[in-house]
């Protein structure tokens, strides 16, 4: 009976899934996740021999996977992905928009000010994030809507950047703080013109060690930087989150275990959004 109940709540047998920078840490773990839960998943991003390593290791395991080469910037690009995957598998019911990160120039560094960047730093990095969920949301969520009974789940990524105030990270902040008002606008216009069907909502990592902050955050020999410090102090947990563990609520998100979650953003960061310092 359990494994009755938990297969009718979690199963994604039969669902096709996108993850935009399925390639990269935290993507390739929830490629991964997706078709451990029986999903079939298209690995989307701009490096195909990273792209194809996820892949590899997902039909290693019994999954089903295509490496699909695309930038979300580039609407004319996913829009070829999209057929590609809609010819392989007849339709997509799951998107994830894992793609985005930041840029130095986008950055505060200690010994500059928020005078010193400029515009097109921070243009760059909201187009990266912003934008770079805005387009994957519009293109494949119309293969989604245009079903004979529209039904889908896109689920973006967030950050605590978007709800804490973290220094230096500027341009990636605004970016993140949009992608959480998207995904609460893009939840009741979607469900409101096509039905209980559609739902969006968002996930918003703590600290995870990826490619782009490991530098920040960790040394050389594996010890903590200062700013890495100054995260786990305010982390009740106590540490860095591990990709695996975005898994659960990644998939109760796409499944029918949550058919009426709509319009959320969820943390999964070790208490560090709750956390005073006191």
């Amino acid at each position: 009976m359990p494994d009755l109940i938990l297969n009718k709540l979690f199963s994604l047998k039969k669902q096709v899934a996108v993850v935009t920078g399925g390639s990269g840490v935290l993507g390739g773990a929830m490629a991964k996740g997706l078709a451990l839960a029986g999903a079939q998943v298209a690995v989307l991003g701009r490096n195909e021999a990273r792209a194809s390593a996820v892949v590899a290791e997902i039909t290693a395991n019994g999954g089903e996977s295509i490496a699909v080469i695309a930038d979300v910037s580039d609407r004319s690009q996913l829009e070829i992905a999209r057929g590609l995957i809609i010819q392989r598998w007849g339709q997509i019911d799951i998107l994830v928009n894992m793609a985005g990160g930041n840029i130095p120039a986008a950055t505060i560094t200690p010994d500059a000010t928020i005078f010193d960047m400029p515009n097109a730093a921070f243009e760059e990095v909201v187009s990266l994030n912003l934008v770079g969920t805005l387009l994957p949301s519009q293109v494949f969520g119309q293969a989604m809507v245009e079903k004979n009974q529209p039904h889908g789940c896109i689920v973006n990524i967030s950050s605590m950047s978007a709800i804490r105030v973290i220094s230096r990270v500027v341009g990636y902040s605004a970016a993140k703080a949009g992608i959480d008002n998207f995904t609460r606008w893009l939840a009741v216009e979607l469900a409101q013109k096509y039905g209980d069907g559609m739902r969006v909502n968002a996930i918003a990592p703590g600290f995870f060690i990826g490619e782009q902050n490991r530098d920040l955050l960790l040394n050389p020999d594996g010890s903590l930087t200062i700013r890495g410090q100054k995260i786990i102090e305010h982390t009740p947990a106590g540490r860095f989150g591990k990709p695996d563990e975005l898994l659960s609520t990644l998939i109760w998100l796409c499944s029918s275990g949550s058919s009426f979650v709509n319009g959320v953003v969820v943390p999964v960061d070790g208490g560090f959004s709750i956390y005073s310092g006191v």
